[in-house]
């Protein structure tokens, strides 16, 4: 039998900064994108996570991975004593000899890799331009359509419930239709996206999740909201970069569910 494939980390972690543009998109600080827990190494399999927790890393040792891709890292929290949870997360990581490589906002916003555009792509939706900026870079997309906003909920519903979670909808009417839409996963409903949209022309927007207010502001303004959940809507991008990762590199890859039902 040929020898299992398997690569350093170094040359993994290069590869995906350079697909990500990692260095180069802002992001906020506790994101620490890029590797967070380096190991002896070499990568031989991969596990992909959103959320990198006690459970997401106690399957990538069951699954003999020495590699964690997630979405949310480890450091949301800023500077943390080392102890409880905190420590036992550091502590298996260390132990097992798994490195933890983390794309928060570069993977959001990826052209093909992330979240947003592959959401998209699963609900039949063609983006033709940017949305959701942050310090000037746009981490969601959106474009026009001509389609029943219930016939895009129900869309939305059917990836929620497979991903663990529910659909919350506002402003969804018999009859009505989405004409121009907008599109950011994850916590993509506030008060500046919503005046965004109303800016855009849009009238659907689908989000992960959002605070109670913005399902207000959402009715007066008279944009339908398509709550699918934060976690259902950012499994897409930590299982592009495993299908990249086996694709470039030949290691193996496995996804690590933990719904959270939000």
């Amino acid at each position: 039998m040929p020898p299992s494939a398997q690569a350093p980390l170094g040359d993994i972690a290069r590869h995906l900064d350079t697909v990500l543009c990692t260095n180069e998109v802002p992001d906020y600080p506790g994101a620490m994108n890029g590797v967070q827990v380096e190991h002896d190494g070499p990568v031989t399999r991969c596990a992909v996570a959103v959320d990198a927790s006690l459970h997401t890393i106690d399957t990538a040792i069951a699954l003999n991975a020495n590699l964690l891709v997630v979405h949310h890292g480890l450091f949301w929290g800023g500077a943390q004593p080392l102890r409880g949870r905190v420590f036992e997360r550091v502590r298996r990581l260390l132990a097992h000899d798994v490195a933890v490589y983390a794309s928060h906002l570069p993977l959001d916003r990826h052209p093909t890799l992330g979240n947003n555009a592959i959401m998209a792509r699963t609900l039949e939706l063609i983006p033709s331009a940017g949305f959701a900026h942050f310090q000037s870079i746009a981490i969601g997309v959106m474009g026009d359509a001509d389609v029943e906003t219930s016939t895009l909920a129900t869309r939305c519903d059917v990836l929620a419930r497979r991903e663990g979670g529910h659909l919350v909808t506002v402003g969804v009417t018999p009859g009505r239709r989405t004409r121009r839409w907008a599109l950011c996963t994850g916590a993509g409903a506030s008060s500046d996206t919503l005046h965004e949209a109303s800016a855009a022309g849009v009238d659907t927007l689908i989000v992960g999740e959002g605070p109670h207010h913005t399902a207000v502001e959402a009715t007066e303004l008279g944009i339908a909201v398509l709550y699918a959940g934060h976690y259902a809507t950012e499994t897409f991008g930590v299982r592009a970069l495993g299908e990249e990762i086996e694709r470039t590199f030949g290691i193996p890859w496995s996804f690590v569910a933990a719904p959270t039902g939000l």
